[in-house]
C-alpha cells in the first residue's frame, strides 16, 4: 500500500431542502388550509479516526468532497428526508487544517475520534409554518440554508510507542523486519526507506508499536532531504531508539555521527529531541574497533546503550525486552 501522509481537498456541507406551498385539496373541505411541509436538513461533515489505517492514501484522489443535499419538503405536512452526512475515515494521528489560515481544527485520536468539521444547511420552512390566525393562506416558503464550505489540510502524524532514528544505512530497517512483520526495504545503500513503515513486536510478556522512520541527514530540520516528511513522524511516538553505524571507521565518527543526529532534532523541535531515548550501536558483527569509548560516552549522559547485530541476533533480545518494560512502565 501505498503511504500518503498529507492531501489537501475542498468540502462542504449539504444544503437544507426548500420549504413547500401547498394546501388540503379535499372534497367537502373548500377551506383545508395551508400542508406544505418543511425541508430536510443537510448533510453534514465528519472526519472520524479509524483503526487499521495507516495512510491518507483514500482521500488523495478527489479534490472536493460533499455530504447530501436535504430534501424538498412535500404536500400533506410531509416533510423532507434529511441529507446523508459525510464521513471521511482518517488515521489516527491525522490533524487537521484550515488550508487558507493554517489554523488546526482537529487532532484525530483515540481520545478525540470524531470532529464534526461542518453543519448541514437548515431545511426551508413550507408555507404551515407560517399559517396563523391572522394569516390562514401563506403562500410562502423559506429556502433552505446554504452548507458552508471550507479548504481543508490533513496531515498524519504516525502514533507509535517506539520510533527507529538514524542516519541513513544504519541498519533500522533490516533490524525492524528481524523483530516485527513488517517488510522495510533494506540494502547497502543510503534511503533504502523512503516511507514510515509501522510494525508490532510481540514478547511472552507484551506488545508495542515500533516505527521505522526514514534516515535523517544534516539540514533535515530546514527541510533538506526528507527533512519534514520524517521529522513529523517521530512528534508523536514516545520513546527514539536512535541507530548508530558501528562499522564506521572510527570511533569519533560514531560520536559525531550521534551528535549530528541529535543537533538535527533539537532544532527542529525541543519537545521531540527530550523525548526519551535508548542508544544502539548497530552492526557490530562489521565492527572494527571496540565501542568502549562511544558506550562510555552515551552511559555518562544517563541513556541505555545496547551493542547489536540485527543480522547475527547479537543482542536483540536484551534490546526489546528493555523497550518492553519501558513502553510498558507506570
Amino acid at each position: 500500500m501505498k503511504f500518503v501522509d498529507s492531501v489537501e481537498f475542498s468540502v462542504s456541507a449539504g444544503n437544507g431542502g426548500r420549504g413547500c406551498v401547498s394546501f388540503r385539496r379535499e372534497k367537502y373541505v373548500p377551506r383545508g388550509g395551508p400542508n406544505g411541509g418543511n425541508g430536510g436538513r443537510g448533510g453534514s461533515v465528519y472526519i472520524q479516526g479509524e483503526m487499521g489505517m495507516h495512510t491518507l492514501l483514500d482521500l488523495r484522489y478527489k479534490k472536493s468532497y460533499r455530504a447530501k443535499n436535504g430534501e424538498a419538503g412535500r404536500s400533506r405536512d410531509q416533510n423532507g428526508a434529511a441529507g446523508e452526512d459525510l464521513i471521511l475515515p482518517v488515521p489516527f494521528g491525522t490533524v487537521v487544517y484550515d488550508a487558507e489560515s493554517g489554523r488546526i481544527l482537529a487532532d484525530i485520536s483515540s481520545e478525540n475520534p470524531r470532529y464534526l468539521l461542518l453543519t448541514g444547511g437548515r431545511g426551508g420552512r413550507g408555507n404551515a409554518s407560517f399559517a396563523s390566525a391572522a394569516h390562514r393562506t401563506p403562500r410562502i416558503a423559506e429556502d433552505g440554508e446554504k452548507g458552508d464550505s471550507l479548504n481543508v489540510r490533513l496531515i498524519l502524524k504516525l502514533i507509535a510507542d517506539v520510533g527507529i532514528v538514524g542516519f541513513p544505512n544504519a541498519g533500522k530497517s533490516t533490524f525492524i523486519s528481524k523483530v516485527t512483520k513488517a517488510h522495510s526495504k533494506a540494502a547497502d545503500y543510503p534511503f533504502t526507506t523512503l516511507q514510515p513503515v509501522l510494525g508490532v513486536v510481540q514478547t511472552a510478556y507484551s506488545s508495542y508499536v515500533i516505527s521505522d522512520m526514514p534516515g535523517i541527514i544534516e539540514g533535515a530540520h530546514n527541510g533538506a532531504g526528507l527533512g519534514f516528511q520524517f521529522l513529523r513522524h517521530i512528534e508523536r511516538v514516545g520513546l527514539l531508539l536512535h541507530f548508530v553505524d558501528s562499522s564506521l571507521t572510527a570511533e569519533g565518527g560514531m560520536l559525531s555521527n550521534y551528535l549530528a543526529l541529535r543537533r538535527e532534532l533539537e532544532l527542529y523541535s525541543q519537545d521531540t529531541a527530550m523525548k526519551p531515548e535508548v542508544v544502539v550501536a548497530s552492526k557490530v558483527d562489521q565492527a572494527e574497533k571496540p565501542l568502549k569509548e562511544f558506550e562510555s560516552y552515551i552511559r555518562e549522559h544517563g541513556k541505555p546503550f545496547f551493542a547489536i547485530s540485527a543480522f547475527t541476533g547479537e543482542g536483540v533480545e536484551p534490546l526489546m525486552a528493555h523497550l518492553g518494560k519501558l513502553v510498558h512502565a507506570p
